[in-house]
C-alpha cells in the first residue's frame, strides 16, 4: 500500500487547514492482470459457444465481456485520481472514482436484467444445453474469476471502486460455479428447468450485492457523509472544545471513493487559540474520524452565512 503524508498550516485570518489523506493503495497490476485474464476468457468461451452451438456460453462471454470493460473503467479512474490538481479542477480528478463505481454499479444492473431475460426466455421455451460443455468452460470461468476477485480482495472495504470492480468478478465467478452445478444436474437427469432456475438463484445472490454499491455510489454522488463517519460524533467533538462557543457551516463529504474532505466554523469569542490548536483538530479527526483534508475557520463572533449549518 503506498505511503501518504499529511501537512497543518494556519494564517492570520483565523483559517487552518488540515492534511491530505493516505494515498490509495495501487491497484494497477490487478487490474492489468485481470484484463489479460477475462479478456482471454472472453474470446475461448465465445470460441467454444460458437462450436457447440451453446447460446449459453455466448451469452454468458457477453456478460464476461461487460466486466473487461468494467474493469478498465475502475482502472481509468484510478490512474486520474492521481493527476495532480488543475486551475480549473482544483481538486483534481479525484471524484472520477466515485463516477466509476456508480458506473460498475449500472453495468452491473444491466448485467442482472440481461440474465434475468434469457432465463424467462429459457423458462417459456427450454433449449437442449450440452451439459459437458458447460461444466468444462464454466469451470475454467471459475478459476479465473475468482482468481482476479482476489486480487482486489484487500481493497473492496476501503474504496468503493475497488468494491466495484470485486463485485463483478465476484459475480462471475458465483454465475459460473452455478452453470457447473446446473451442467453436472443436466447431464444426471436431463431435466432443462434446472438451467433457468439456477438462473434466478444468481440473478438474485448478485442484486443483492449491486444494491449496496449503487446505495453507496449514489450517496457519494450526492456529496453525503461517507459510510463509516458520523456527522453527530465529529460535531460532538468540534464543538466541545474548549472554548468554542459555537460550530456552524460543518460539512463533510467524499473527494474520492478513500478521501473525506471536512469545513468548519468555530465560533470563539477569546483570542484565537493559535496552530496548535488547529494542528490537535486535524490530529483528532485524522486518527479518530477518518478525515484527512479539513479546513477549519476561527471566528470572534458569529458570522452568518447563506451556505446553512
Amino acid at each position: 500500500m503506498g505511503l501518504g503524508h499529511s501537512h497543518d498550516h494556519a494564517d492570520d485570518h483565523g483559517h487552518g487547514h488540515a492534511g491530505h489523506s493516505h494515498a490509495p493503495a495501487d491497484f494497477g497490476q490487478a487490474f492489468l492482470i485481470g484484463i489479460i485474464l477475462n479478456t482471454g476468457f472472453v474470446i475461448v468461451e465465445a470460441a467454444y459457444g460458437w462450436i457447440s452451438g451453446s447460446m449459453a456460453l455466448i451469452a454468458d462471454a457477453g456478460h464476461n465481456l461487460s466486466d473487461v470493460l468494467a474493469l478498465l473503467l475502475a482502472w481509468g479512474a484510478s490512474i486520474a485520481a492521481k493527476k495532480p490538481p488543475t486551475e480549473r479542477f482544483t481538486y483534481g480528478y479525484k471524484s472520477s472514482t466515485i463516477l466509476a463505481a456508480l458506473a460498475n454499479a449500472g453495468l452491473l444492473l444491466v448485467a442482472i436484467g440481461a440474465i434475468a431475460f434469457e432465463t424467462i426466455h429459457r423458462m417459456a421455451d427450454p433449449a437442449p444445453v450440452e451439459g459437458m460443455t458447460m461444466v468444462i468452460v464454466a469451470g475454467i470461468g471459475i478459476l479465473i474469476n475468482t482468481g482476479t476477485a482476489l486480487l482486489f480482495l484487500r481493497g473492496r472495504k476501503h474504496d468503493i471502486n475497488i468494491r466495484g470492480a470485486f463485485l463483478h468478478m465476484a459475480a462471475d465467478a458465483l454465475v459460473s460455479v452455478g452453470v457447473v452445478l446446473a451442467g453436472i444436474a443436466i447431464l444426471m437427469t436431463d431435466a432443462l428447468w434446472i438451467d433457468p432456475l439456477v438462473s434466478i438463484l444468481i440473478v438474485a445472490v448478485i442484486a443483492w450485492g449491486t444494491w449496496g454499491l449503487l446505495k453507496d455510489s449514489v450517496a457519494m454522488s450526492l456529496l453525503g457523509v461517507p459510510k463509516g463517519i458520523s456527522e453527530s460524533a465529529v460535531r460532538g467533538y468540534l464543538a466541545g472544545l474548549e472554548g468554542v462557543k459555537e460550530i456552524h457551516d460543518l460539512h463533510i463529504w467524499p473527494m474520492s471513493t478513500t478521501e473525506t474532505a471536512l469545513t468548519a466554523h468555530l465560533v470563539m469569542p477569546g483570542p484565537h487559540p493559535g496552530d496548535g490548536f488547529l494542528r490537535e483538530i486535524s490530529t483528532e479527526l485524522k486518527h479518530h474520524h477518518r478525515i484527512n483534508h479539513a479546513t477549519i475557520q476561527i471566528e470572534q463572533s458569529r458570522v452568518h452565512s447563506d451556505t446553512g449549518c
